[in-house]
């Protein structure tokens, strides 16, 4: 038999009946991610249903050295969880693991799967009358393993804050098989180093997310959504400090929407209309809610009042039901679909100081213009953490190579500038191994130093999520 053969029929024998997929179309699924990007066909997908099955087909592929990849929901945008090209990999998907294990409503924990879809955990928290506040374009079909391996955003980090402010612990296996529980519902444990933090962010690279203990918040009793039309992001920033004084600490989103978004929106879903009479050149969709009795509507109208009356709104509107709120909110969904739907183009995810976002804007769309005059620039996002999604639709017309090529150019172009402003090339995505170039030079030596030891501690033949983040050492 062969090795290959050897290692299906061990798996099967491990996973049981549907665990492990080897047919080629079967696997098809797990080589793409949403944005179409393609990894190779994968040695099998092995589709463990616990936690100790996880641990076994990882040990196994410890004793055997066979590389392996973690996959989540395939809403990945860096490439971190296609199968690889260079060298043959097994994925392991979570996708049979989606059991919430626990609720508790006094102590607002949660205790799931890795496989558990993020839109499950909320409805769970919800009918439990708790909030889970992690809020995606794509939370029907991430997976929390997914969400704490790449440490998520999303809309809601002004309030909450990212994935790590929302995770109490880990259940984690690590890369020879090991299981480490750290599934603690405590909020504050303050016994030497914070284990749990190693393994938020790190793309799956030093070991798969099999459970997490979530932080839940009381339910929102009143929420409100409002889009505001301004003249200039320099506006925008400007009514972002107004905002955050005035209306407390309820707002819990403020996202920059440039005019060119709404129309790929209204593009992409054609029964969305313009909300305002007039265009305006940027607006902002924002949302403030409350778990108890509070008056928002006041807050707000006053926000549109005393905005009107500086100069950084022209015009405005606020819903008045749930239905006209999801209107408002599926313009930020359905233009991530009108970008997709134009085909290859520069996605970016950077950070910045907050007070430089208007600078930056600046600085970058004239670098990019000056370089790709017909290009155009789609940049948005969520101003009150300072993460800009800067992206590029190239110029019609160019093949393939030619647009790879320029896309590739205005990359480069845009991270010099993130790097004068002392910003972040990844506020959210991550770098899995489309982003790890430009990664690497902006490492410096003790911290590839610490990075790279991490990865040797755990995972010294680089057999798990190999060449991800970190390149693999030369043989």
């Amino acid at each position: 038999m062969t090795v290959q053969a050897t290692l299906l029929d061990d798996l099967t024998a491990m996973l049981g009946s549907g665990g492990l997929l080897t047919d080629t179309d079967d696997m098809e699924r797990y080589c793409v991610d949403w944005p179409g990007y393609r990894g190779a066909e994968p040695l099998a997908v092995a589709r463990p249903a616990t936690t100790r099955q996880v641990a076994d087909v990882v040990s196994y592929c410890h004793r055997h050295d066979v590389a392996l990849v973690p996959q989540g929901g395939h809403s990945g945008l860096v490439g971190g969880a296609l199968p690889d090209v260079e060298r043959p990999e097994l994925v392991v998907s979570l996708e049979r693991m989606t059991a919430i294990r626990d609720i508790d409503p006094i102590n607002f924990t949660m205790s799931v799967d890795g496989g558990c879809i993020l839109q499950s955990v909320k409805d769970a928290a919800e009918a439990a009358d708790c909030d889970f506040p992690l809020s995606l374009g794509a939370q029907g079909s991430c997976q929390i393993g997914g969400n704490v391996s790449t440490n998520a955003g999303g809309l809601n980090v002004l309030r909450y804050g990212m994935m790590r402010q929302l995770v109490l612990g880990l259940e984690v296996v690590l890369p020879d098989g090991r299981i480490y529980n750290g599934m603690k519902a405590l909020h504050k444990d303050n016994t030497g180093y914070d284990l749990k933090q190693l393994f938020i962010g790190a793309e799956g690279t030093l070991g798969i997310v099999t459970g997490a203990v979530l932080k839940l918040f009381p339910r929102p009793q009143v929420s409100r959504s409002a889009l505001l039309a301004c003249p200039s992001v320099a506006a925008v920033l400007e009514l972002y400090a107004l905002a955050r004084r005035s209306c407390c600490d309820l707002l819990t989103a403020f996202e920059l929407v440039p005019r060119a978004c709404l129309e790929l929106a209204m593009e992409a879903a054609p029964d969305l209309r313009d909300p305002l009479d007039a265009p305006a050149p940027y607006y902002v969709l924002m949302e403030a809610s409350a778990s108890g009795p509070a008056d928002l509507d006041t807050m707000i109208e006053d926000l549109f009042e005393r905005g009107l009356a500086a100069g950084q709104l022209t015009d405005g509107v606020l819903a008045t039901s749930e239905a006209q709120a999801g209107n408002l909110w599926r313009i930020r969904e359905a233009m991530l679909e009108g970008q997709r739907n134009r085909g290859e183009h520069l996605r970016t995810d950077v950070s910045l100081p907050i007070s430089s976002l208007t600078a930056f804007h600046q600085r970058a769309a004239d670098a990019i213009q000056t370089l790709s005059p017909q290009a155009t620039i789609i940049a948005y996002g969520h101003i009150g953490d300072g993460n800009l999604h800067f992206n590029i639709l190239p110029p019609p017309g160019l093949d393939p190579d030619e647009r790879s090529s320029l896309l590739h150019e205005l990359e480069e172009r845009l991270f010099e500038i993130v790097a004068d402003f002392d910003g972040s090339i990844s506020a959210e995505h991550g770098i899995g191994r489309f982003k790890q170039a430009a990664f690497l030079e902006t490492l410096s030596e003790p911290e590839y130093d610490i990075m790279r030891g991490l990865k040797r501690l755990l995972d010294p033949r680089y057999l798990i999520s190999p060449g991800r983040i970190l390149p693999r050492p030369a043989e």
